[in-house]
């Protein structure tokens, strides 16, 4: 097997695309060689713990409403194309993220990292839950697989937020600087949400090579 390690935000849009452009190239060669992992990054590091009105956060760092307007009209786009879902009528705040890093991290050591994931980008771009709120978290927790009230005592503590913050601040020690970016087996890096097509050409020249 080869690490595929995702570096991602589950607030990203482009990572929330990048991730549907990879799925479909995994769905189309079932014998892929990845073996993937979840790591943290923060679009918004300084986020309030409680988030904050996702309007004004939009108009704030795109320059006003006219700049999200034409930023979110290209990844709506997008995000068509790649047959992915979003509702952004629904999503009424930007949360803080650490508390979602935190459980994504949880989700790795009961092997249910990339449900955990996937269930995240579902519940903020689709249906538009607070996914910084600890009750949300723990719900979402549950619906894939995790015991709900382990996952609710430790967000209620300050379980491995440490660790969280620290390999964030590593990755953009080492030069990451937006996500989604991709690391294949600790060597070669690709970043943004590439098409499908790229991932069929690189699983078909791993499997190309001798072993």
């Amino acid at each position: 097997m080869i690490r595929l390690d995702i570096l991602s935000d589950p607030i990203c849009p482009w990572c929330y695309i990048g991730k549907a452009r990879l799925d479909r190239a995994l769905e189309a060669r079932p014998e892929h060689p990845f073996l993937i992992e979840w790591h943290p990054f923060q679009l918004n590091p300084e986020m309030p713990p409680e988030g904050m009105d996702r309007a004004a956060y939009l108009e704030a760092k795109f320059g006003g409403r006219e700049g999200a307007v034409r930023v979110y009209a290209q990844i709506a786009e997008h995000a068509e194309q790649a047959g992915v879902e979003i509702n952004f009528d629904k999503i009424r705040r930007t949360p803080n993220t650490l508390d979602a890093h935190r459980l994504i991290h949880w989700a790795g050591l009961e092997g249910r990292q990339t449900t955990v994931v996937s269930a995240l980008f579902r519940a903020y771009f689709r249906e538009g839950r607070d996914i910084g709120d600890a009750g949300t978290l723990a719900d979402i927790a549950a619906e894939a697989g995790l015991d709900r009230a382990m996952v609710a005592h430790l967000l209620a503590t300050d379980a491995d937020r440490d660790d969280i913050i620290a390999r964030d601040r590593h990755a953009r020690e080492r030069g990451v600087t937006a996500v989604p970016t991709f690391i294949i087996g600790n060597r070669h890096v690709v970043q943004g949400a590439q098409p499908s097509q790229l991932w069929l050409d690189v699983i078909d020249e791993l499997a190309e090579r001798p072993s």
